[in-house]
């Protein structure tokens, strides 16, 4: 089956680079949040992976990013 992947926030560009990296295998929901400012926030299959409001901040450098790849990654047994 297909790998569950939430986002909230800033979901578009997230979206395309994971659709890229993952063809096929991922659902990839999203979720704004426009009374609420500060949030952004990856989980894959309900587990948190990413959040800018517990001190991670944006998904903004290579780093950051390899982390929410090596959770799916591992979330799909490869």
């Amino acid at each position: 089956g297909l790998l569950v992947l939430r986002c909230v926030f800033c979901f578009t560009k997230l979206k395309t680079l994971l659709e890229d990296e993952f063809p096929g295998d991922l659902e990839i929901t999203g979720e704004s949040t426009p009374t609420t400012t500060g949030w952004f926030e990856v989980e894959v299959n309900g587990k948190l992976v990413h959040s800018k409001k517990r001190g991670d901040g944006h998904l903004d450098s290579d780093k950051k990013l390899a982390v929410v790849v090596r959770a799916i990654e591992e979330a799909l047994g490869k």
